[in-house]
């Protein structure tokens, strides 16, 4: 689909160290740098199938509802970077773009994945994917180096219109000393776990930020359905020996999101 970048490779033992430390990893090759026109096209394609009065971030199920995503979440070489840290055996479950257009002041608050997710137990990864050249100016992802070993940080609710998520640590649980900026760029990806505090500040630039993200987990975390009544997986590695979740059907076209918790049988009729 995209042209691959030549120097792919699986993780080093000194990256699934610093993983393991610090909770992420970055800079990771993976589509080339000619696939960048290839990746724009990519997000106009879908995201101009998006109601306009829909906010592109606030929809997610991508990778239930459209072939084309689903691809690319499956890319051999991201699924090998996924498999050196979380084993042969794992499931896809989210999908979702993170826009931020050039001056629109939105703001991802520091949080951490597992306030939103019920999953028993922890241990998704995240893939972020750069659609564009990331940097500190136009709002790069930030993380707490370290922080997915310190258990579960206080989180409060902000309802400000410029927040992409509601749920946020305050600046006063943070260690500016351990903050560091995912840059990014194009066709590159970076990689964390699901305790890490993370967020990112305002596009102060003239051009689009947006990246992809990718969620997987091991085979024997579960889902709370009483929670996510929509949750579902799809097996993109190894076996699944535990069936504890719904399984979603691999799309078999072009459907569109235009919520975040949405089943697979509402994109059916799309494709």
């Amino acid at each position: 689909m995209f042209k691959i970048d030549k120097n792919v490779r699986r993780l080093s033992e000194n990256e699934i160290n610093q993983y393991n430390k610090f909770g992420y990893v970055t800079g990771l090759p993976v589509f080339s740098s000619e696939a960048k026109y290839e990746l724009d096209k990519l997000f106009i394609d879908l995201s101009s199938r998006v109601d306009k009065s829909i906010d592109l971030n606030k929809t997610a199920q991508w990778h239930k509802a459209s072939l084309s995503f689903y691809n690319l979440c499956t890319t051999p070489e991201i699924l090998d970077y996924v498999e050196d840290l979380l084993g042969p055996d794992f499931v896809l479950w989210g999908g979702q773009f993170f826009l931020k257009e050039p001056l629109d002041g939105s703001v991802v608050p520091w949080h951490q994945d597992i306030q939103y997710w019920p999953l028993t137990p922890a241990k998704a990864v995240t893939v972020w994917l750069a659609l564009y050249d990331t940097d500190e100016e136009n709002g790069a992802m930030r993380i707490i180096k370290g922080s997915h070993k310190k258990g579960m940080f206080k989180h409060h609710t902000n309802d400000a219109n410029n927040l992409v998520l509601d749920q946020e640590v305050s600046e006063d649980q943070i260690n500016s000393d351990d903050i560091v900026s995912l840059n990014l760029k194009a066709g590159q990806i970076s990689l964390h776990d699901d305790g890490l505090l993370h967020g990112s500040l305002a596009n102060n630039s003239d051009r689009r930020r947006c990246g992809i993200t990718m969620r997987f987990s091991p085979t024997n975390v579960k889902a709370d359905l009483s929670v996510w009544p929509h949750f579902e997986t799809q097996l993109v590695r190894g076996q699944d020996p535990y069936k504890l979740n719904p399984i979603a059907p691999i799309p078999k076209g072009e459907g569109t999101p235009k919520e975040k918790f949405q089943h697979s049988d509402e994109f059916v009729e799309q494709w």
